[in-house]
């Protein structure tokens, strides 16, 4: 028999929708966001009277749904008129002013960009966006590498609204006061879902990505409980998948437990080879945060230093936004106090409790 001799099927599939486990994949109802949803309409609601709207600041762990809620207002946007232009970055993949103001003509339909300047194609942009409206939405605006492009969209697009999208309700502390005082968003925070909450989005979207009956009660529930635990969507819906794959893998048509299982394995898998791919002194940084959690930034780096720790405190603070990134540590960022703005650095035990220990 041949390598495919037990695969199941075209016609046999469990998967009814595959894309349906996307996080990027936009529900016609986004469940548990109404609420956040109709705040941030009534933010952009002004546009449509000929007058600016407000700005708002959203924030949140990452996983639970900021980003969706906003595409879900813009996508109505669309459908309403085209009268007001929705506008989304990612500032993690155009993290600059030139970047932003190249990918700002290329939304506008602006093709002739090569060998021009940052304020040569935001000028373009600006004498297209100021014919109508438009709603700004800078998804990971942390993750900037400058600010100009805010400061320029501030001063000189007359109507808009501008949506920041951040993990990090302290950001809008580190702005500079000339863009501070001109953004003034409004801020609204997205709390994780509750145990409740994130079944009734799996449950959702078993329904959308799996034909009937595929996916077994005590397999759906096993995923669950993990997603509760890393209070992450994008975890159920990666875990759904990897179990639906495996089934087929051995000429399934259902996902019981023992997929639930082995999806769930290669995440902690996944999280122990992760943790051995950093380098030598990210590794040795990590130790030290595990060791002293919940101290400030500058403790932690005392501490490396006496540990023999011989990087700079500028490569310091690079490597700790890198265990950030990868979810290793949680950085909360304080605003103001008798010591001014610091960073509290905590060892994620949640995403990291069967990392290699390096104590």
């Amino acid at each position: 028999m041949g390598m495919f001799g037990n695969m199941l099927g075209a016609d046999e599939s469990i998967f009814k929708n595959e894309f349906a486990l996307d996080f990027s994949y936009m529900p016609k109802l986004v469940l548990y966001r109404e609420q956040q949803q109709r705040y941030i309409a009534s933010c952009i609601a002004p546009l449509f009277n000929n007058r600016n709207g407000k700005n708002l600041l959203i924030y949140g762990k990452p996983g639970i749904g900021k980003t969706l809620a906003c595409l879900k207002v813009t996508e109505e946007i669309e459908e309403k008129t085209d009268e007001v232009i929705p506008i989304y970055v990612n500032c993690w993949q155009k993290n600059t002013s030139f970047k932003i103001s190249l990918e700002l003509c290329e939304k506008l339909g602006y093709r002739l960009t090569h060998n021009k300047k940052t304020d040569e194609l935001f000028d373009v942009a600006r004498k297209i966006l100021n014919k109508r409206a438009v709603v700004f939405i800078f998804d990971e605006i942390d993750k900037a590498e400058d600010y100009d492009f805010l400061y320029a969209i501030l001063e000189d697009i007359h109507k808009k609204s501008i949506i920041l999208i951040t993990n990090h309700k302290e950001w809008v502390a580190t702005l500079e006061q000339r863009i501070k005082s001109r953004l003034m968003p409004d801020m609204m925070e997205f709390r994780p879902y509750s145990a409740k909450e994130t079944e009734g989005i799996l449950r959702q979207r078993v329904d959308f990505a799996f034909v009937p009956n595929a996916m077994k009660p005590e397999a759906f529930n096993m995923i669950v409980q993990k997603t509760v635990a890393m209070e992450d969507i994008r975890t159920g819906l990666h875990l759904m998948k990897e179990a639906a794959q495996h089934a087929e893998s051995r000429s399934s048509r259902s996902i019981d437990e023992q997929d639930a299982e082995h999806a769930i394995s290669k995440i902690d898998e996944f999280n122990i080879k992760s943790s051995l791919d950093l380098g030598e002194d990210e590794r040795f940084i990590l130790a030290i945060a595990k060791s002293n959690s919940g101290k400030k930034i500058g403790e932690l780096f005392k501490s490396y230093q006496d540990s023999g720790g011989i990087s700079s405190y500028k490569t310091f603070q690079r490597k700790i936004k890198k265990l950030e990134q990868n979810r290793f540590i949680i950085v909360a960022r304080t605003d103001g106090g008798s010591e001014g703005n610091t960073s509290i650095i905590k060892y994620n035990s949640g995403q990291s409790k069967k990392l290699t220990d390096f104590s």
